[in-house]
């Protein structure tokens, strides 16, 4: 009998935060994932959780539970992937530990990834940053503050952790104007400013008076905003938007989208693509294919390079209003 609890526990302390060093948010992560399957697993077997054993824990299990995941508490698959590689992580770790349980083990990892479709990137246009920007009341206090924060987010691409955790003392307006943070998997990067951005932040940064340590962009009380309040005012002014531009109306707008609308923006510049990865903090040059995928201007530079030969390239444009909405159903 080899029970489920002490290995478990060994995973976390031993290997994850001990040998790999793991950050926080992995931790919490991988526990969540456990926390969520011991219980599914004592439920199925009728057995306190920290009796599991590795006989109770085995492929059908793991596979009922993705399947929980998925139908009853409605995870979408990344979230059951990401469920699935913490999982394979720690019964890799166990069967060092069990090689005993090795053919049940071996079964467990065996379970694939499901695949899933991979949808267009959504991103904003310049007009509809523009009304984006103008919706916050900058006459308070709480409105320069949110201008800013999405005069940075668009700009610099930061993720939303990473905006929420900059300090003042990470913005630079000196030579060379830019600001540092520490970004996903405990990489440092550095990214710089234009100069509306700059004059938007030094205004900012003369008004909030902060010790180089205080957050850059505090809530009302003073701590750092939370996460959830930064999705939850960019939700609230691209509401606001939509009077001024209506397209936005069609768009789910979340910080992450104001993520990839900084790399369209890059690639609208003409900066090619593993400079973007570099400005997005990306280890892996493949990630930022789907700007690629999302930008339009590319395929219809190559639909003109492959137009046949005496033939003018161009869109067609129909020559009568009734003719256009024909063409628009």
């Amino acid at each position: 009998m080899s029970l489920v609890a002490p290995t478990l526990q060994a995973f976390f302390t031993s290997r994850l935060i001990g040998e790999r060093q793991a950050s926080p948010d992995t931790v919490a992560a991988y526990r969540d994932t456990f926390r969520l399957l011991v219980r599914f697993a004592a439920a199925k077997v009728s057995c306190e959780p920290s009796s599991l054993d590795f006989c109770d824990i085995d492929a059908p299990l793991i596979g009922a539970f993705l399947e929980h995941l998925e139908k009853e508490r409605h995870n979408c698959v990344r979230t059951r992937n990401a469920r699935l590689a913490a999982i394979h992580s720690m019964f890799k770790f166990a069967a060092l530990e069990h090689p005993e349980h090795a053919g049940s083990i071996q079964r467990v990892l065996a379970i694939p990834q499901k695949r899933f479709e991979r949808a267009l990137i959504s991103f904003l246009t310049r007009e509809e940053s523009v009304a984006l920007l103008e919706s916050p009341d900058r006459a308070t206090w709480i409105g320069r503050r949110d201008h800013a924060l999405l005069t940075l987010a668009i700009q610099t691409g930061l993720r939303v952790g990473e905006l929420v955790a900059m300090q003042c003392s990470d913005v630079s307006l000196a030579n060379g104007p830019h600001v540092r943070c520490h970004g996903k998997g405990r990489k440092e990067r550095v990214t710089p400013l234009t100069a509306h951005g700059v004059a938007t932040l030094r205004t900012w940064l003369d008004e909030r008076d902060g010790a180089p340590g205080d957050p850059l962009f505090p809530s009302r009380r003073g701590p750092t905003l939370s996460e959830d309040a930064v999705q939850f005012l960019v939700a609230k002014y691209a509401a606001e938007a939509a009077s001024r531009c209506p397209s936005i109306t069609a768009k789910r707008v979340t910080p992450h989208v104001l993520r990839h609308t900084c790399a369209m923006f890059l690639r609208e510049a003409g900066v090619d693509i593993s400079t973007i990865a570099l400005w997005l903090g990306h280890e892996n040059i493949a990630t930022v294919q789907i700007y690629l995928h999302a930008d339009l201007a590319i395929k219809e530079k190559a639909l003109e390079m492959a137009a046949p030969p005496g033939s003018v390239p161009g869109r067609f444009h129909p020559s009568d209003p009734l003719l256009a909405f024909l063409e628009a159903l």
